[in-house]
């Protein structure tokens, strides 16, 4: 006991030795140097207040969007609409990841192995203890190194030949012997924390302050230990899901009836004449799983290259969404000011349906590149018109008169097989199908969250660490 006790205070002199700060709360001297990243594609969006709501007419007497000043933390945001191609990064992502998925299990091809830290020569402790305690599923992870080949004429064996044929449509279902990627097995699985949930008063740990031990010391550690063991297990707030991510093509034909769409749904997504217009058919699931994506795309680079970690990439809340929209500018119903759809040479200022019904008077007749019309002041593209946007508030004809007044935002995380009037969720920003007044920064319309339609895209944000890009 003697010699324990020696061998602590040693090491409290030497710890105290090797400190310079005098005894004095000076915080952790180690922390490294960090400043913010302006995110690839991203703008800038300070912080601030605005009257959101009404700023004009309430044609249809609605009464679901009266005016209400709140109050907006900083944030990064995507200048543009996410296009086809930006999408078309993800589908091939999560194509490649199956491949590669199949093509390490059970060591059937090889050189495509997975990631084993039991395997590795000479694994450290961490490794070990990582393999002795945990499922070996958690410990596998894809080799992203090996060159996947995809030319039929270079396959390099029976095994990989079988492996990738199997990502493509069976003969059978194969028009005319064109090959063709299985879309329905580009299932993306992910993972998040209900921090609704884990927020619940129920589920925390709650103590009564009325009771003390017979010294009169509150609490004891052992005391807290015993009583978070009553409450819910954490991983009792992790949920999951699996989404298919291919873009509905389809939705050219299924949203108009006696209309001539085929030519979009033939080519709108994967041809390169459309690269740069915004992704369609995607629903509020998928756009979700698209941010959960990007997150982890960019934090696995950080974390490998050693730096920290960055906010989630996700949905704007409706209140970020129409601040952003507003540009600045207090009190205007358009993107670009107003109170016109046009200037003052007679020119549009977005893709819309203007007039009675003539879509190409403003120069489109669907889609247009992301970047077509001017900027507004925070230099946001296409804010309002070519495509509406989702946004990740859930859609209550009365919520403006109870949210908060600070990042105001009425949240339902809308789960496969819910009751339909709880996946309503916000668009915003009008199409180019629709008339004027849903191009109002204020207007507020909702899809079904299972729902992908040719005329609703999205774009996505990042939350800003600090108060103001200013500080730094």
């Amino acid at each position: 006991m003697k010699r324990i006790l020696i061998l602590t205070l040693g090491a409290a002199l030497f710890a105290s030795c090797s400190s310079n700060d005098y005894g004095e709360l000076v915080g952790v001297s180690d922390r490294p140097n960090w400043y913010p990243s302006q995110p690839f594609g991203m703008v800038y969006i300070p912080q601030g207040s605005y009257n959101m709501g009404n700023a004009d007419q309430d044609v249809p007497y609605a009464l679901i969007s009266p005016t209400k000043t709140v109050s907006v933390p900083s944030f990064w945001m995507d200048q543009t609409e996410i296009t086809n191609n930006e999408y078309r990064q993800f589908v091939r992502w999560v194509r490649d990841s199956i491949t590669r998925y199949r093509l390490g299990e059970d060591g059937l091809v090889e050189g495509y192995e997975f990631i084993d830290a039991a395997n590795q020569e000479d694994p450290t402790f961490f490794q070990e203890y990582v393999s002795l305690n945990f499922p070996d599923s958690m410990q596998r992870h894809i080799d992203w190194e090996p060159y996947l080949e995809w030319s039929t004429e270079a396959y390099p064996t029976a095994e990989y030949t079988e492996i990738i044929e199997s990502m493509y449509l069976p003969p059978e279902e194969q028009f005319m012997g064109g090959r063709m990627i299985d879309a329905r097995q580009l299932n993306y699985a992910f993972f998040w924390i209900n921090k609704q949930k884990a927020a619940q008063k129920s589920n925390r740990v709650e103590f009564d302050h009325n009771d003390s031990d017979q010294d009169g010391e509150y609490f004891s550690y052992r005391d807290y230990i015993k009583d978070s063991k009553e409450i819910s297990d954490r991983s009792s707030f992790f949920e999951g899901g699996v989404v298919n991510v291919y873009p509905d093509t389809l939705c050219w034909i299924h949203d108009f009836t006696y209309s001539y769409n085929d030519p979009m749904h033939d080519k709108y997504f994967w041809h390169p004449a459309y690269d740069d217009y915004p992704v369609v058919g995607v629903s509020w699931y998928q756009a979700r799983a698209f941010c959960n994506w990007r997150t982890k795309y960019r934090n696995d680079y950080l974390k490998a290259s050693g730096y920290f970690t960055e906010q989630e990439f996700r949905l704007p809340t409706e209140a970020e969404w129409e601040y952003a929209a507003r540009g600045g500018q207090e009190l205007n119903p358009y993107p670009w000011g107003g109170p016109y759809a046009m200037n003052s040479s007679g020119c549009y200022l977005a893709n819309f349906k203007p007039l009675r019904g003539n879509v190409t008077a403003d120069g489109g007749i669907y889609t247009v590149k992301v970047t077509a019309y001017a900027p507004n002041d925070y230099d946001l593209y296409n804010m309002s018109g070519n495509v509406a946007e989702w946004t990740n508030t859930a859609f209550e004809a009365a919520s403006y008169y109870y949210v908060s007044d600070i990042s105001a935002n009425f949240e339902y995380n809308a789960r496969e097989g819910d009751e339909p009037t709880l996946t309503r969720k916000v668009t915003r920003g009008g199409s180019w199908k629709d008339v004027a007044y849903y191009l109002q920064v204020s207007t507020r319309d909702y899809e079904y969250a299972d729902t992908a339609k040719s005329y609703v895209g999205f774009r996505t944000v990042q939350s800003f660490m600090g108060r103001d890009l200013a500080d730094f």
